[in-house]
């Protein structure tokens, strides 16, 4: 019987890219349809009970902005953001992945620094910004070290979760083979620890996406958090939905690419 395979929520019809072409563009096609049955169905109950639109914006008035005002008024603020996420993911994961690694090879600096990764994951580190901020001014800089304070701790307990998981039996023939503890970790705990490492990025750029936004909101900057800010001061909602569409849309883009690179690099094992 065939291994049914494990993971985060199933995203084939959007990541698909071999093979079951005709079934996953129908798949495509019914998320599609739902999503306009979902539109449709409020902007129905919002013409029914006459809210006004300062109250809640019609999704046709948020198609309207978009497709109206998307290179002048939503791409610079969503290209900031761009860059303030991936700049802070970069480097909070690589931070995360290397602390994984010291963990696993020296099981003796867990006992050590387990108690602050702790601190790390339940802190919010939203409210970090503001001392950031006194620390190094109001550029980039704070935005960017409260994105990979949040996303390395999800990629660091993933990545070490994977590493410890390995199959001793690989260890041992490793051992039997002399290999040293390098060529262990980068032939065998490396590759067999793929899956877990993609979950924590998977999950560290859903975390560093809403630390960004937020960092934003309350830190300032042209990001898209900032333009919540902006719009919602003015009571244009319809262009505060939009941006919340975009928000949206850029997690499920994260989402769905490292899914993609999972489907693509880490089911070997499965």
């Amino acid at each position: 019987m065939a291994r049914e395979k494990s993971g985060a929520i199933n995203m084939s019809a959007l990541t698909t890219v071999t093979g079951g072409t005709k079934r996953n563009f129908v798949d495509a096609l019914k998320i599609l349809a739902l999503a306009v049955l979902i539109a449709g169905g409020l902007e129905l109950l919002l013409i029914v009970s006459e809210t006004p639109e300062y109250v809640f914006p019609k999704p046709t008035a948020i198609v309207a902005t978009l497709v109206q005002d998307f290179g002048a008024l939503y791409w610079p603020p969503l290209w900031v953001t761009i860059q303030t996420f991936t700049l802070g993911l970069f480097i909070g994961s690589t931070i995360g992945l290397l602390l994984a690694a010291v963990l696993t090879l020296r099981p003796s600096v867990e006992k050590i620094i387990a108690p602050y990764i702790v601190v790390m994951v339940t802190t919010p580190m939203l409210a970090l910004v503001p001392f950031l901020m006194l620390k190094f001014g109001f550029g980039i800089t704070p935005r960017v070290i409260a994105v990979a304070l949040a996303s390395g701790p999800m990629v660091m307990i993933n990545s070490a979760t994977g590493f410890k998981q390995v199959d001793s039996n690989l260890l041992a023939l490793g051992r039997s083979y002399g290999a040293s503890t390098l060529q262990m970790f980068t032939k065998i705990r490396f590759p067999y620890a793929l899956p877990m490492i993609i979950v924590g990025y998977m999950v560290g750029a859903i975390f560093g996406l809403l630390t960004a936004v937020g960092a934003e909101m309350v830190g300032g900057g042209s990001g898209l958090g900032n333009r919540l800010v902006y719009f919602s001061s003015l009571v244009e909602m319809p262009r505060f939905g939009a941006v919340l569409v975009i928000v949206s849309a850029l997690g499920v883009t994260f989402y769905a690419i490292f899914t993609l690179i999972s489907k693509r690099w880490a089911d070997w094992n499965a």
